[in-house]
C-alpha cells in the first residue's frame, strides 16, 4: 500500500466502506474479526483499505499496515514484520522455530495494541507467503490473545486453480466473524462522477459515458482515461497499455486467441460462434475460455462472452497486422452467413474489407430495425448503406428515401432535409407532391412551422397529387394549424381530411391525426365533451394500429388538451406519462415521447410540483432532443428556471429556443416571449419585458385566447412594475395595445368552451388587477378574486402572486391582519415550490411591514419528507386522497363527488396506485394504506 494522499474523491463506495467498518467491529468469540476485500486489479481495493485506516480513532484503535510482495516464500511474514519494524525498528525475528516466531509476533502485536484494539491491514494478500497465511489462521482463531481485526485485499484474478490462499479463505469463512466482500466496478453514474471530479464539471456527458464504456467501471482505468481527457490526450497512456498487454501475455496461447477473437467480435460472442472463429474447438476451446475468464479478462454469461474492459480491444487492435484483423473478421462473417443476424454480419464483412458483401446485410439490418421501430439503428444502417453505394448506382434513390425518413423519425431533422434535397435532385426521384409533403413534415418537426405550412399547401396544389397524398397533407396541415393556435382553421382542415379518408384504404394514421386535431379544436372552441370523445376515439384507433406515430399523435393531443385549456391537470399528466411510457416500450424515444414528457412537466409545473417536473425534464434532456422536440423541452425547463430564479439558465435556454424556432408558430413563440418578459421583470429590466410582450402582440392570427391572456398579463404586469418602482414611465401606447387584446379576450370568452372560459377568466382577472395597480387604485378585492379563481383551478403560483399583491393593497388600507394571512399563505406556497424570486418579494413586503413569516409559530411548516420505509411515499398527494377514500369503501363515483374530479380520473388514479403499491385489489391497497398511514 502507498501512503501518498488520494487526490480523487471516493466514489460509489460509501456504503461498502460503512459495511466494512461495521464488520470489523463485529468480533467473534475469540475477540477477532476479519474482512477480505476481493476484486479485479484497479477496482479500488487499496483505496478502501486506506479509507478504513483513516477512519480509525488512534485512542481506541492501533493501526498496522503492510503489503505482500510477489516473491513467493522467500521472505516469511514479510508484510507483518515490515509493519512491526516501522513501529519498532529494533524488532528481532531470530528464533528456534516457526512456532516461536508466531508467538513472538503475537506478543509484539499485543504490545503495539496495548489496551486498544489492533487493526492489521494487509494489501495484495494473494502474494502472501506461507508463514503469513499460517499467522492469519493462528490469530483469527483467537490463539494469539490479541484483540484483532484484519482487513486484507486480494486480487480475484490471482486466485486460480490450487492457489494456497483459496484454501486459507475457505477455512476462515467458517468463522462467524470473517466476511468476504466482492468489490464490483463502478456503475455508469459513479464513473461519471469520478470523471467529473478529475477532468472538471465541463466534461460532456457523452465523453464521460465513453470513459465508462472503455473502462468497464474500473476506477483505476477510469482515472487514467479521465486524466487523458483533462490533458487533451487522445492516445492511451503507456501505463494502461503496458498493464493490459502484460495481463494478456500471461495467458496460454489458446486463451490468447480467444481474447483476440472476442475483442474483434460484437459482444456478446456466443460459444458456437466463437468455435467457428478460433483455431481450437471442443474441450481445448473450453479450457482456453476458462483460462481467459479466470484471469478476469473475459466474462462469461448465458448469452456469450464479453471483455471485462473494452480497452483490451483497443489495445489489441494496435497489436495485430491489418491482414490478421481482416482475416479474423472474415472468419466471423463466414461463421455468421446463413443466419439472421444481419447487423453483425454486415459489420464483419465491412471490417473484413469486402463492402460489396456487406451491403445486402446492411439493408436487411435496416429493414429489421424499422420493423421493430428502432429508428436510431435503422438510420445508422441506411446511412451506412449510402456510404457503400456509388452515386450512379440504380438503388441509391431508394436508399436515400429510407435514409431521409429514418433520420426524420430519429429526430435528425436537418439531416433528413439534406437527404430529401439530394433525393429530389435525382432524375428517378419521387413526384413533386411527395417531395412537398415530406419536406413539410420534416420542417414542422424541425420547428419551422411557417415554412412547413407553405409546403403543405403546395402539396395540396400539385395537379397530380393522389387521393392518399391529399389525405396525408390535409391531416398534417390540420395538426400544424393546431400548433399555430388557429383552431378554427385546424378544425376545417381536419374535417376535410376525414372526408377524404373515407375514400382511401389504409389511411389509419391520417384518420388518427385528423381526429385528434378536430377533437382539440372542438373541445377548445365549443364542446369539450364532444371534442374529448373524438380524441379518445383517436387514441383507441391508435392503440389498435399500434404504430408509434399514431400513438404519439393521439396521446399528445389528448394530454395537451387536458393539461392546457381544459385544466384537468392531474389526468393530463397521467395521460402524458402513460403515452410516453407506451412509446418507450416500443423503443421510440426521440419524438412524441419527448413532447409528452414536456406536457407532463408543464402540468406538474402548473400544480406546483416543480421538483418532480425538474427531474422529468432532466431525464428528457439527457436524450438530446432536437427540432420541435427540443423547443418543447427547453420551454418547459425555462418555466422552471424563471420560477426558480435561475435567470442565467433561463437566458441560455431561451436563446437556444430562438435559434431553433426559425418561423415557429404561436404556441411556441408566445410562450418564449412571455418567458423572456418574466425573466426580465425579475431582473428589473422592465423595458426588455415590455419589448418582448409587444413583439408577441404581432401574433394576431392565433385564436388561442389562453396564450394571449398569459402574454397580456405579463405585459400589464411589466407596466405596473415599472410604475410602482418609479424606474421608468408607463408606456400608454403599450397599455392601449394590451387593452385591445384584453377586450378581444373578453369578447371571445363567451364563445369558448366552459373549462377554457374559466382559464381565460382567470387571466382577465389578473389583467384587471394589474390595471388597478397602474392606476394606483390599491384594490385588495380584485386581487382576492384572482387568488380565489386560481385556487379553484389548482394553480398555486398565480394564486400566490395574487395574494402578494392583495397583501400590498391591504397594507395600503392598514388592514394588517388580513395582509398577514395573505402574505403567510403566499410564503408557504413559494417555499413548497422553490419559487425563490417570488418568495423573496413576499419576504421583502413582509419585512417592510414587520410581519413575521416562517418563524411565526402560526405559520404552517412545510411537510416533512416521507421516511424511506413508508410504502405510501411513492404516491402523489392526490393519489393519497383517493387511496384514503378507497380504504373507506367508497366507489369511484363517490370518490369523484368528494374530490370534485371525474369518475374516469378516479379510475386512472386507482390504476396508478395499484401499480405503485404492487397490489391487485382494492382490499390489498386498503391494507397497505391502513398499515402505513401512521408513518
Amino acid at each position: 500500500m502507498t501512503s501518498e494522499p488520494d487526490d480523487t474523491p471516493l466514489v460509489g463506495r460509501a456504503e461498502t466502506l460503512d459495511e466494512i467498518c461495521r464488520d470489523l467491529a463485529d468480533v467473534g468469540p475469540g475477540g477477532t474479526a476479519a474482512v477480505f476485500v476481493t476484486g479485479e486489479s484497479g477496482v479500488g481495493k487499496s483505496r478502501l483499505l486506506r479509507e478504513v485506516a483513516a477512519k480509525a480513532t488512534p485512542s481506541r484503535t492501533a493501526v498496522l499496515t503492510g503489503a505482500c510482495l510477489d516473491i513467493g516464500d522467500a521472505s516469511p511474514l514479510h508484510p507483518v514484520l515490515a509493519a512491526l519494524r516501522r513501529e519498532d525498528p529494533g524488532f528481532a525475528t531470530e528464533g528456534p522455530d516457526a512456532g516461536a516466531l508466531l508467538d513472538r509476533v503475537s506478543r509484539a502485536l499485543r504490545e503495539v495494541a496495548g489496551d486498544r484494539r489492533l487493526l492489521l491491514i494487509l494489501d495484495d494478500l494473494q502474494w502472501a507467503d506461507r508463514s503469513t497465511r499460517q499467522l492469519l489462521l493462528y490469530l483469527l482463531a483467537g490463539l494469539g490473545e490479541v484483540r484483532l481485526s484484519v482487513l486484507a485485499a486480494v486480487r480475484a484474478e490471482s486466485l486460480q486453480g490450487t492457489h494456497p490462499l483459496r484454501r486459507v479463505l475457505a477455512e476462515l469463512r467458517r468463522l462467524r466473524s470473517v466476511r468476504v466482500v466482492d468489490l464490483n466496478p463502478l456503475d455508469r453514474m459513479g464513473t461519471q462522477e469520478l470523471v467529473t471530479a478529475i477532468a472538471g464539471a465541463a466534461v460532456p456527458a457523452e465523453d464521460a459515458d465513453r470513459v465508462f464504456k472503455r473502462s468497464g467501471g474500473n476506477p483505476f482505468v477510469a482515472e487514467e482515461l479521465a486524466r487523458d481527457l483533462r490533458d487533451g490526450r487522445v492516445e492511451l497512456s503507456d501505463t494502461l497499455r503496458e498493464i493490459f498487454l502484460a495481463r494478456v501475455d500471461e495467458l496460454p496461447r489458446a486463451a490468447h486467441d480467444v481474447v483476440r477473437a472476442v475483442a474483434a467480435g460484437v459482444e456478446p460472442v456466443p460459444h458456437e460462434l466463437l468455435s467457428g472463429v478460433v483455431p481450437v474447438a471442443g474441450d481445448e476451446l473450453i479450457d482456453a475460455v476458462r483460462a481467459a475468464v479466470s484471469h478476469r479478462i473475459v466474462t462469461s454469461a448465458n448469452d456469450g462472452y464479453r471483455l471485462r474492459h473494452r480497452l483490451v480491444a483497443e489495445i489489441l487492435e494496435r497489436e495485430v497486422l491489418p491482414v490478421e484483423r481482416a482475416g479474423l473478421h472474415r472468419r466471423y462473417a463466414e461463421a455468421l452467413s446463413g443466419g439472421g443476424d444481419h447487423a453483425r454480419l454486415a459489420h464483419h464483412w465491412q471490417r473484413a474489407g469486402e463492402p460489396e458483401r456487406a451491403l445486402p446485410s446492411v439493408v436487411a439490418a435496416a429493414r429489421a430495425a424499422e420493423s421493430l421501430y428502432g429508428f436510431a439503428e435503422a438510420h445508422r444502417h441506411w446511412s451506412l448503406a449510402l456510404e457503400l453505394t456509388a452515386d450512379d448506382d440504380a438503388g441509391r434513390t431508394e436508399l436515400l428515401g429510407h435514409a431521409a425518413e429514418s433520420a426524420h423519425h430519429n429526430g435528425e431533422h436537418q439531416r433528413a432535409l439534406a437527404r430529401l434535397e439530394e433525393l429530389a435532385a435525382r432524375p428517378d426521384g419521387p413526384g413533386a407532391c411527395e417531395i412537398h409533403l415530406r419536406r413539410a413534415r420534416y420542417l414542422a418537426a424541425a420547428g419551422r412551422s411557417a415554412t412547413a405550412e407553405t409546403e403543405f399547401r403546395a402539396a395540396l396544389a400539385v395537379p397530380g397529387c393522389t387521393p392518399a397524398e391529399k389525405v396525408t397533407a390535409a391531416a398534417h396541415l390540420a395538426e400544424l394549424l393546431l400548433h399555430l393556435g388557429r383552431y378554427a382553421d385546424a378544425g376545417a382542415r381536419a374535417r376535410e381530411a376525414l372526408e377524404l379518408a373515407e375514400q382511401v384504404e389504409g389511411s389509419t394514421a391520417d384518420r388518427v391525426r385528423a381526429s385528434a386535431a378536430l377533437g382539440f379544436s372542438q373541445a377548445f372552441r365549443a364542446d369539450p365533451d364532444a371534442g374529448l370523445a373524438v380524441i379518445r376515439q383517436a387514441v383507441a384507433i391508435a392503440e389498435e394500429s399500434g404504430h408509434p406515430d399514431d400513438l404519439g399523435c393521439a396521446y399528445l393531443h389528448l394530454a395537451e388538451l387536458l393539461t392546457g385549456p381544459l385544466n384537468s391537470l392531474e389526468e393530463g399528466v397521467l395521460v402524458a406519462r402513460r403515452g410516453a411510457q407506451r412509446l418507450a416500450d416500443l423503443g421510440v424515444g426521440r419524438s412524441y415521447q419527448l413532447r409528452l414528457l414536456a406536457i407532463a412537466a408543464n402540468g406538474l409545473f402548473r400544480v406546483g410540483q416543480w421538483a418532480e417536473a425538474d427531474r422529468m425534464l432532466d431525464a428528457a434532456m439527457r436524450r438530446r432532443p432536437s427540432g420541435a422536440d427540443a423547443v418543447e423541452i427547453l420551454l418547459a425547463r425555462c418555466r422552471l428556471w424563471v420560477g426558480f430564479g435561475d435567470v442565467e439558465a433561463a437566458e441560455r435556454d431561451l436563446d437556444a429556443v430562438a435559434t431553433v424556432l426559425a418561423g415557429g408558430g404561436a404556441r411556441h413563440v408566445l410562450p418564449m416571449l412571455t418567458l423572456r418578459a418574466g425573466r426580465a421583470m425579475w431582473l428589473g429590466r422592465h423595458d426588455e419585458a415590455r419589448a418582448a410582450v409587444q413583439r408577441g402582440l404581432t401574433e394576431t392570427r392565433s385564436d388561442d385566447l389562453v396564450l394571449l391572456g398569459v402574454l397580456a398579463w405579463h405585459g400589464l404586469r411589466a407596466e405596473a412594475e415599472a410604475h410602482c418602482g418609479g424606474e421608468m414611465p408607463v408606456d400608454h401606447g403599450a397599455i392601449r395595445r394590451l387593452t385591445v387584446v384584453v377586450d378581444r379576450m373578453a369578447k371571445g370568452v363567451d364563445k369558448a368552451a366552459p373549462p377554457v372560459r374559466a382559464v381565460i377568466d382567470g387571466y382577465l382577472d389578473l389583467c384587471a388587477a394589474e390595471l388597478s395597480r397602474i392606476h394606483d387604485q390599491h384594490d385588495p378585492a380584485v386581487w382576492g378574486r384572482a387568488a380565489a379563481v386560481w385556487d379553484k383551478r389548482n394553480h398555486p403560483y398565480p394564486a400566490a402572486y395574487s395574494r402578494l399583491r392583495q397583501a400590498e393593497a391591504l397594507l395600503h388600507h392598514r388592514r394588517r391582519a388580513a395582509a398577514t394571512a395573505a402574505l403567510r399563505a403566499a410564503w408557504t406556497t413559494t417555499q413548497s415550490m422553490g419559487a425563490k424570486p417570488l418568495g423573496a418579494e413576499v419576504a421583502a413586503v413582509a419585512g417592510r411591514a414587520r410581519i413575521p413569516l416562517a418563524d411565526d409559530p402560526e405559520t404552517p411548516a412545510p411537510a416533512a419528507p416521507e421516511p424511506p420505509g413508508d410504502k405510501l411515499s411513492a404516491l402523489t398527494g392526490r393519489e393519497r386522497e383517493v387511496l384514503s377514500a378507497v380504504a373507506e369503501g367508497l366507489t369511484n363515483r363517490e370518490i369523484g363527488h368528494r374530490l370534485f374530479i371525474s369518475e374516469r380520473t378516479v379510475g386512472v388514479h386507482v390504476g396508478h396506485i395499484f401499480d405503485k403499491l404492487q397490489v391487485r385489489t382494492r382490499v390489498q391497497a386498503s391494507r397497505v394504506f391502513l398499515e402505513n398511514r401512521a408513518a
